[in-house]
């Protein structure tokens, strides 16, 4: 049984129907990537995932769980994570701060303390910076921060969205090392990203959005090379 089940959603910003009928499926274990041209409904679909934004049709199942009207907090404890476009770390709070806050669902403060730490230790430059504050962070080291705050719930489905945004190519196959390290882990991952060749390289399976609506989808290792998977990013 697939963790996350998407069946035919809609997602209207205002007049605007920024997803129509989309359907897929994300099994426990795998990174599934999606990409498309700028406007062509990825980041929706992780918002509607995440239960940020309301979807007018369709459904979501996660765990064999419909969530598509559940509130955003029980998205969280139930194992939904998200990382979102463009970081958007607490600039004025200390980087342990973003790192509690991210666990505030959870009950033990010692669990906590323990995750804390490790994050620390998966992310040593996090721990190197603990107290300084979130905005004077370089932005690999606010991407890492979003990502270790969205673990701190300890998800079941993390959700990644446009990770390599505004970075160095260095620091991209840095953030990219740490996906692959946490699905080799155990974690699921549902990726938007920017970088199409990337993102197959780092995902079992694709699925190609245009204009809010799913064209094409496969094996991500088949679909490198597609010269339709060229066309939908140009969005031409």
């Amino acid at each position: 049984m697939p963790l996350l089940e998407i069946e035919n959603l809609s997602v209207n910003y205002g007049a605007i129907q920024a997803v129509r009928g989309l359907s897929l499926h994300v099994d426990e274990g795998e990174v599934v990537t999606l990409i498309g041209a700028n406007g062509a409904g990825k980041t929706t679909t992780l918002r509607a995932v995440s239960r940020m934004i309301k979807p007018v049709a369709g459904s979501i199942r996660f765990g064999g769980r419909d969530i598509t009207r559940i509130p955003t907090d029980e998205a969280v404890k139930l194992g939904i994570a998200q990382s979102p476009e463009g970081r958007q770390v607490l600039a004025r709070q200390s980087v342990q701060d973003n790192l509690e806050l991210g666990a505030y669902t959870r009950k033990s403060a010692a669990d906590v303390r323990a995750d804390i730490a490790k994050m620390y230790e998966r992310f040593p430059r996090l721990g190197e910076r603990r107290g300084q504050l979130a905005g004077t962070l370089s932005g690999g080291e606010q991407q890492m921060l979003a990502i270790a705050r969205a673990l701190m719930s300890r998800p079941k489905l993390l959700l990644l969205d446009e990770p390599s945004l505004g970075l160095a190519p260095i620091i991209v196959r840095e953030i990219f090392t740490i996906i692959r390290e946490l699905n080799d882990q155990g974690t699921t991952i549902l990726l938007v990203e920017q970088n199409a060749k990337l993102a197959m390289n780092s995902s079992h399976r694709t699925y190609v959005l245009e204009a809010g609506q799913m064209t094409f989808n496969g094996n991500s290792a088949e679909l490198v090379g597609d010269e339709r998977v060229l066309h939908a990013y140009l969005g031409g």
